[in-house]
């Protein structure tokens, strides 16, 4: 049964990689520590999607607020090599499964969240 349009995942990179998946992509600047990449699967690692190494340690640190962290990101995927690969995303997601792959303890509140509203709007 082929995949519906803008039928984003999002896991957990150390999670077993699913037959579902479709397309592997991780969304994260750094590889995951302890995990080999041959265990990963992944299909793509597009990091100019990657939050900026700038607004990632402000997320972190004692300021860091998940919705200004989200406004700020949003503006960030507006550079134009950002939203070269956010609609290369798009592309795939178009067509087939796509599973966005993040090292993030909670995806819900990190940078996973907001690309997978901007690669499908009715997940929410």
């Amino acid at each position: 049964m082929p995949a519906r349009s803008h039928d984003v995942r999002v896991r957990r990179i150390y999670e077993a990689p699913s037959a579902d998946d479709g397309v592997r992509v991780l969304v994260d600047r750094l590889w995951p520590r302890g995990l080999a990449k041959t265990d990963a699967r992944i299909d793509e690692w597009p990091k100019a999607l990657t939050p900026s190494a700038e607004l990632r340690r402000w997320y972190h640190g004692p300021a860091g607020e998940y919705e200004e962290f989200c406004r700020r990101y949003e503006a960030e995927l507006a550079a134009p090599e950002a939203a070269a690969a956010l609609d290369r995303l798009r592309e795939l997601a178009a067509g087939q499964t796509v599973t966005l792959l993040t090292a993030a303890k909670d995806p819900a509140v990190s940078h996973t969240s907001v690309l997978r509203r901007e690669l499908d709007p009715s997940a929410t």
